[in-house]
């Protein structure tokens, strides 16, 4: 009777700490489960909507000018470091190497002045800059970078940290990738986003189960969005499952053995 009863309660407890496939499996539509899928043609489609990323304040651009006017007249020209290319993989670099926003949301030139960048995007940005430059300079072609766009990922992830990008345009599960992936033990229903605005820090959770994730505006990462991820109520049980499990059965073991003595 007892071992039946050791038996159940055993079973009972690792069932409990089981974690199914729709907990797991991201962006799930109805038919997730279903078998005999189409599998040679398109099964939906989405019209998402396009984001382009608008420069803020604080940002930092790299602005090259590229021209057949003599160098000595070419008042936008930079004078590289022999180190710039080691410079250019961390923030400080990015910051000494390229062009800062500042709080008015305007970068300085040489004899041009202050140019606003802020609300354009980087290919709106190149345009302005590249008539600005036309006025001054023979044949001149401008290009325009992000330096520093980045985000935050925290929580059960592979590898948590601030991930820099030169990539504006970075979806959430490619934000989650970057990470290495998430744990088998984490909430992917409830993963909470930290987003700076012009009004505000805005606070939206997510479900990343959910296939209509892709019509969300929260589909795309923002510069500095923060995403946390949590764990599922398991975790502590999985993490800890060899000393619960011993701590459980030594538990029962003196139960029963209280038991026999008091026969």
């Amino acid at each position: 009777m007892y071992r039946g009863l050791l038996i159940i309660l055993v079973s009972s407890l690792l069932f409990s700490a089981c974690v199914s496939n729709k907990k797991v499996q991201y962006v799930q539509y109805e038919d997730v489960n279903q078998s005999g899928l189409v599998k040679d043609s398109i099964v939906r489609n989405y019209e998402v909507k396009a984001y382009n990323y608008k420069i803020q304040p604080n940002d930092i651009l790299s602005v090259d000018f590229q021209s057949l006017t003599n160098e000595d007249f070419d008042f936008f020209k930079k004078e590289l470091s022999n180190n710039n290319t080691e410079i250019g993989n961390n923030n400080a670099g990015a910051l000494l190497s390229g062009e800062l926003v500042d709080d008015a949301g305007e970068i300085e030139f040489p004899v041009v002045g202050k140019v606003k960048v802020s609300g354009l995007t980087i290919f709106q940005a190149q345009v302005k800059l590249q008539e600005m430059a036309d006025e001054f300079l023979k044949e001149v072609v401008v290009k325009v970078r992000i330096l520093n766009f980045r985000f935050t990922i925290l929580g059960e992830v592979k590898q948590e940290g601030t991930i820099n990008s030169y990539d504006n345009r970075i979806s959430i599960l490619e934000a989650i990738g970057s990470a290495g992936g998430i744990d088998d033990l984490a909430d992917r229903a409830n993963v909470k986003m930290i987003r700076q605005t012009d009004s505000g820090i805005q606070i939206q959770y997510i479900n990343l189960l959910d296939e209509g994730l892709i019509n969300s505006p929260f589909y795309y990462i923002h510069q500095n969005d923060v995403l946390i991820i949590p764990p599922l109520k398991q975790r502590p049980f999985r993490k800890y499952a060899a000393q619960n499990a011993g701590l459980i059965l030594s538990s029962i073991s003196a139960i029963l053995f209280a038991i026999n003595l008091l026969k």
